[in-house]
């Protein structure tokens, strides 16, 4: 027995390796700390379907990741002698095609079996995915019967001829383990129930693995453009078209099937494989590695769910990153939402076949385009295919989360609402750039140059700079948004009520404002901290955007700790090392100057850099938002009560947490702030006083140097709301428009940055102004009349009193002169 034992264990050791000159594989989760393995408990690896050369690729991975032995006795005691098995048997032979069935095998049995014999002892049943190719399957597409690793099962011929065409892409996915105890301990007395359960609990896990790998079968194009022409809401479109426009319903109808075609994605995985070599090829060039943390939530929520993944936007690297690192992961790369303008020659059937679909920026006047583009969408959705778009609509040209356009979260809602068989869930992802590619591009435009067109040769000019470094990126996910759960929060009788392709319900709006603020803060709640934003935020911060080496170090790390002490969210990471490995690497991107000096050096922002660095300070302004906004209303007072400082926070936190997507409710935001008030008292930037006071640092003090440079990481945010209300009050009541009002705050703004060298070009973007006005309507302190002109109360008046506790003596000369304001 045992020569027979060595024989056999030899020859699977042979064609093991005469497999593996030929296949390379891609794997996830083989490793300890990924399967979270009990060193104390045996191992027993699961594939779902027999197969010899998947039963080869296992043990060599195994072997690969120094994982517990797949094919070894079970280490434990009178257990059975193998430590992995099918789940599902192959009936018949090679001339019957080899069908696979889920019926019980003599391993899967005897486990079982050893489990309520053994009610003391307990085995890790990690189960094990296996892709060769990762193809998604393609409706009346006879070439995948030989060339594709799809749903269905392949016989023997097929399987070679999969491993011939795919096994150079192979795809190995190891998932955390069962506990063959808690799955057995409810059929103590009843084998065949426990085998029922242990088998359902299997193949449901490999269902929904695979369909997150695969994602859901595709149909042909042309038969989906075809279909999409013909649903009941494109009809009845054409129809009204021809009619209103006085068109032939036949060329109308040309036309609705010209949108579809120019609109639908054409998925190929050839063409994904070909960008994933060249993205890898791309990312290591130009990148010093990419993080990605807690992707293992977009696994979990891709396996029941259609899965919308809302990234923000910094750059047009973000979709190609993403979609490179959900495939590299083991999932499906998602269908992307891209604006028209990049459906340039060559560039826009490369996209459309990685799963890039077209949209107009507008088509508010062309309702059959609206029609056509709605049903396209509804089509993704009702199938479970993942979607990518991104909700800011643009990218943000000054690193702060912009606000969301409610477009495309609409058209998801209404979808889901017609048909929600098929549950939804927003992935919201961060992706933080330590150097964005079109920083200097974004600085022109800030500037006010215009903004360049997408081109051929646009994108040759961004090829040039794949010469230079642009250090690290990180893709961070953040908590999932099931969209059920937002309706029923804001209607919870939605699923009661009949939804068709036109119908809006009243509440509609305020759904998918609410869920557009989810969305946003769930991205500003997964932000990657990194060397370049820290130093940007301190440097920034200082009179003349310098600072002694030794002193910026020591900052650093105190206000690192500051954000160890309080953390933002889970999902927010920081940057390894300490102040003096962030001042070196910063120095080796050549982002800041070094002034040698006796007495220390001098550490420096200068030129473009000095702007430029504002957009890296602003990707992380607001997880210091709440210490600041405390710390800068000490700027000109010793002392404050602490409910004078819960009182003031609570005035200015409706517009910081618009402006920046705070994740903090109106609740929430008085515990937040009672417990910051703790942490400064710590670490010595406020002082306990008596009669529950608190007190700045005293002058002179490394404290208050700390306290004050805090304070103006958020001061420029709270002078610009100065500046709107100083001018409503220098024009009083019923004298201004919304319009009119942002335009004053416009220019004023951009006087002040100017006279005081703001190195910040938000300080004066209109858009920050707008958002401002639009939130103190919401809040009630402005109140339009019948002519459009904005009217406040008395209660202005106050908040404007105290809003000066933060402006410094020349700013509010500055605003003074202007405004024409007695002091």
């Amino acid at each position: 027995m045992r020569l027979y034992q060595g024989v056999r264990s030899l020859i699977l050791s042979l064609f093991r390796k005469i497999l593996f000159l030929w296949i390379r594989t891609d794997v996830s989760g083989n490793t300890l700390e990924a399967l979270e393995l009990d060193p104390d408990k045996p191992v027993c690896y699961v594939l779902q379907y027999s197969s010899l050369s998947s039963r080869l690729v296992l043990e060599q991975e195994v072997i690969h990741a120094r994982l517990p032995g797949a094919t070894e006795i079970l280490p434990v005691k009178n257990g059975p002698a193998h430590s992995f098995f099918f789940l599902y048997k192959r009936i018949g032979g090679l001339a019957r095609g080899g069908r696979q069935k889920p019926v019980p095998t003599k391993e899967f049995t005897g486990l079982v079996h050893f489990g309520l014999e053994h009610p003391d002892q307990d085995v890790q049943i990690v189960p094990v995915s296996l892709f060769w190719g990762r193809s998604p399957d393609k409706e009346k597409s006879l070439v995948k019967l030989l060339l594709s690793d799809t749903w269905s099962v392949a016989g023997r011929l097929q399987k070679f001829l999969i491993i011939l065409v795919h096994g150079r892409n192979t795809y190995v996915q190891f998932n955390q383990p069962l506990s063959l105890k808690q799955v057995v301990d409810e059929y103590r007395d009843n084998e065949e129930k426990a085998k029922r359960k242990l088998a359902r609990i299997l193949r449901t896990h490999f269902r929904r693995v695979r369909q997150a790998v695969l994602g859901p079968d595709l149909s042909h194009r042309r038969t989906l453009v075809e279909g999409l022409v013909r649903t009941q809401a494109v009809k009845e479109s054409i129809r009204e078209t021809a009619a209103r426009d006085d068109i032939p319903p036949e060329k109308v109808r040309a036309k609705a099937y010209k949108y579809a075609d120019e609109i639908a994605a054409s998925m190929s995985i050839v063409t994904i494989r070909f960008l994933e070599l060249v993205l890898a090829w791309l990312w290591n060039r130009i990148y010093k590695g990419i993080a990605v943390n807690n992707i293992q939530v977009a696994k979990e929520v891709a396996q029941d769910n259609a899965v919308v993944y809302v990234p923000c936007h910094r750059s047009h690297i973000d979709y190609l990153l993403l979609s490179y690192v959900l495939y590299k992961n083991g999932l499906m790369p998602p269908h992307i939402a891209a604006g028209i303008n990049l459906n340039m020659p060559v560039i826009g059937p490369i996209l459309r076949r990685g799963g890039a679909f077209f949209m107009r920026r507008s088509f508010r006047d062309n309702p059959l385009y609206a029609t056509v583009f709605n049903e396209y969408m509804h089509v993704m959705f009702t199938r479970g295919y993942s979607m990518e778009y991104f909700v800011e609509g643009g990218r943000s040209r000054t690193g702060r989360m912009l606000p969301p356009r409610p477009g495309m979260l609409a058209m998801t809602v209404r979808s889901f609402l017609r048909d929600h068989r098929k549950p939804i869930v927003f992935i919201p992802v961060y992706i933080g750039y330590e150097k964005v590619m079109e920083g200097r591009s974004y600085l022109g435009e800030l500037r006010g140059k215009k903004k360049e067109k997408e081109s051929i040769f646009g994108l040759a000019k961004t090829a040039r700079k794949l010469t230079s470094s642009f250090g690290r990126v990180a893709l961070n996910f953040g908590d999932p948004i099931p969209l059920a759960n937002v309706l029923d929060d804001v209607h919870d009788s939605w699923r009661k009520e009949a939804y068709d392709a036109e119908f809006r319900p009243p509440w509609l709006t305020d759904a998918v404002d609410e869920l557009a603020q989810r969305v946003a803060n769930n991205i500003n709640a997964s932000v990657a901290v990194n060397p370049i934003g820290m130093t940007a935020t301190v440097l920034l911060g200082t009179e003349r955007m310098a600072m002694d080496e030794g002193q910026l170090i020591r900052l650093l790390d105190k206000y690192a700790d500051l954000l160890r002490a309080l953390p933002y969210a889970d999902t927010v990471t920081l940057p390894e090392g300490s102040g003096r490995d962030w001042v070196a690497y910063c120095e080796n991107m050549g982002l800041i100057t070094r002034q040698p000096q006796k007495l220390g050096d001098i550490i420096a922002l200068e030129g473009a850099n000095a702007i430029l660095m504002t957009y890296y300070r602003n990707n992380i302004q607001h997880l210091f938002a709440l210490p600041a906004l405390v710390v800068s209303l000490f700027e000109n007072k010793s002392s404050l009560r602490r409910d004078k400082i819960l009182f003031l926070t609570s005035v200015a936190y409706p517009y910081l947490q618009s402006e920046l997507f705070i994740r903090f409710t109106k609740d929430e935001v008085e515990s937040v702030i009672n417990q910051w008030i703790d942490v400064l008292i710590d670490q010595g930037l406020l002082i306990q006083l008596d009669e529950d006071r608190l007190g700045r640092p005293e002058e002179g003090t490394e404290a208050m140097l700390r306290a004050r440079i805090l304070s103006r990481f958020i001061i420029q945010t709270l002078e610009r709301y100065h500046i709107s209300l100083g001018i409503l009050r220098k024009y009083g009541s019923g004298k201004l428009t919304a319009a009119e009002l942002e335009e004053q705050s416009t220019l004023l703004a951009e006087r002040m940055s100017i006279l005081f060298g703001l190195n910040a070009p938000e300080f004066f973007d209109k858009t920050l102004f707008r958002n401002f006005i639009a939130n103190m309507q919401k809040t009630g302190v402005l109140t339009t009349d019948e002519d459009g002109r904005l009217c406040y109360g008395d209660g202005l008046d106050e908040v404007a009193e105290d809003a000066r506790l933060v402006l410094s003596v020349e700013k509010r000369q500055a605003i003074q002169q202007v405004t024409m304001l007695d002091a």
